[in-house]
């Protein structure tokens, strides 16, 4: 399983959304499923990685924001349900490499990792801190040392290391690998840096908002970066710094992988490779993933390979990923779940072509900010719309066909009336259903706005207030 941080869904090339140069992904993506509709729990490092330990929505276990910024915050404690400890428990060896970022004060170890590689601090004594550029910038800059001395390089080389080890064991294993990139500041070895120049890097689509008819908040975030005044001849460096460090974590990706066929493991492994969330990079003139619900942060890549056994494909198919891959991964591996509830469902008859016809036809992200105050979203996106609820602000409803940048909401167009009482009932059912404490009945001051809601668009048959 390897997991990077922050990485669009349209800055791999197999999307053929934008020139990123991913060789590697792109034919892992080629020779396994590779899912259109794939989205995170929540566009948020800490809760977004907790809700893939324990197959849950964070807000279920009171995990809404990263614990190591501004207010203090629960995390996932190691009393809740692991999936590791499933596999742990039925004979397989559990390895961690990478950024942990689950909690605070108990390692992966607490979590059912048994073999666990702290390559942070292994970097940080042979090759000291990783920013210590003294013209350090969000924006990122170039790395000047040697390729092999690279981040990305070190944590592959470590990768394969225990891939060599574990080729030697007769049980089964599982190997997590989790890379810092390409989360900002964007710091690309200087080889990828010159595969983009600036010049040639394409305007993202959702680039030139104006923010007419949307949150307040959104349009504050540029004023709390001191970015309201950046053109995008101020943000193209940093996009191909983006795809710049993208391509570095592809090559590196590559040795893994290249290890594992080398290794003849390639057949009888499940091959994972997803990220937590997105990132907005200068998309709605935006920094990183803060207060906002767009396609940029929630839409995520999402490849499944086994060897031979599924036919490579491209699937429509929704899934949360987070929430989805737990029950898939004890489903594939024929491990039994200890769980007394998961949030998702297998994607196992998705991925051999037998989609249920009850499938899911839609995809529900969340957010619960503190980077500059409390800000709670929900939003809900099918195949033609996405709907956010904001708590605290203006609605938001985009015609996705239509408005592929989220540009112009349609939250008070009439036209729009039907489908937006649709999109906010199965919005509700789902929240619900996943024990969203902001509308559970038990809590009923927000639940009860929402119905309030649905109550003026007439959709009060099967959405009673409750007295």
């Amino acid at each position: 399983m390897i997991l990077s941080d922050q990485h669009r869904y349209d800055c791999v090339g197999f999307s053929d959304a934008y020139p990123v140069k991913t060789p590697n992904l792109d034919k892992l993506a080629e020779e396994g499923v590779w899912f259109e509709n794939a989205y995170t729990t929540i566009p948020t490092c800490c809760p977004a990685r907790m809700s893939l330990i324990a197959g849950r929505r964070p807000e279920s276990f009171g995990a809404y924001w990263n614990y190591d910024i501004t207010l203090p915050i629960k995390t996932l404690e190691p009393s809740e349900y692991s999936w590791i400890r499933d596999l742990l428990e039925n004979g397989y060896n559990t390895g961690w490499i990478g950024k942990w970022h689950i909690n605070p004060d108990h390692g992966a170890e607490e979590f059912g990792y048994t073999d666990v590689i702290n390559s942070e601090r292994e970097y940080l004594a042979k090759y000291g801190s990783r920013y210590h550029n003294k013209d350090f910038s969000w924006m990122g800059w170039e790395e000047n040392c040697d390729l092999e001395d690279t981040h990305t390089a070190f944590l592959a080389k470590l990768t394969n290391d225990k891939l060599e080890e574990l080729s030697s064991k007769d049980e089964p294993w599982l190997l997590s690998v989790n890379f810092e990139e390409p989360h900002p500041p964007y710091v690309p070895h200087k080889d990828f840096a010159a595969m983009y120049k600036p010049e040639n890097i394409p305007q993202w689509t959702g680039f030139e908002d104006d923010f007419l008819n949307k949150p307040y908040i959104q349009k504050q975030q540029l004023v709390n970066w001191n970015m309201q005044d950046y053109t995008w001849q101020d943000w193209a460096p940093a996009v191909a710094r983006y795809y710049a460090i993208v391509s570095e974590t592809d090559y590196a990706i590559g040795k893994m992988l290249n290890k594992l066929k080398e290794l003849g493991l390639e057949e009888d492994t499940i091959i994972i490779y997803s990220s937590d969330h997105g990132d907005m990079c200068g998309s709605h003139r935006m920094f990183d993933k803060h207060y906002i619900l767009y396609e940029d942060v929630t839409h995520v890549p999402l490849i499944i390979k086994y060897g031979s056994k599924l036919i490579p494909k491209k699937t429509k198919d929704y899934t949360v990923h987070f929430l989805d891959l737990v029950p898939t991964i004890l489903e594939m591996t024929g491990v039994p779940c200890s769980a007394k509830e998961l949030h998702g469902r297998s994607l196992v008859p998705a991925l051999e072509g037998n989609t249920p016809k009850d499938w899911p036809q839609e995809a529900v992200t969340t957010y619960n900010g503190q980077q500059f105050g409390l800000y709670n979203q929900r939003c809900i996106k099918t195949d033609n719309f996405k709907y956010v609820w904001n708590l605290t602000d203006i609605d938001e409803l985009y015609d996705l066909q239509k408005d592929k940048g989220e540009l112009i909401n349609l939250i008070d167009e009439p036209a729009y009336t039907e489908t937006l009482t649709i999109l906010r009932k199965r919005l509700y059912e789902i929240l619900v259903q996943q024990k969203d404490y902001l509308s559970c009945r038990t809590n009923v001051w927000a639940a009860n706005i929402q119905l309030l809601e649905q109550r003026k668009l007439g959709n009060i048959n099967t959405l009673e207030l409750k007295k």
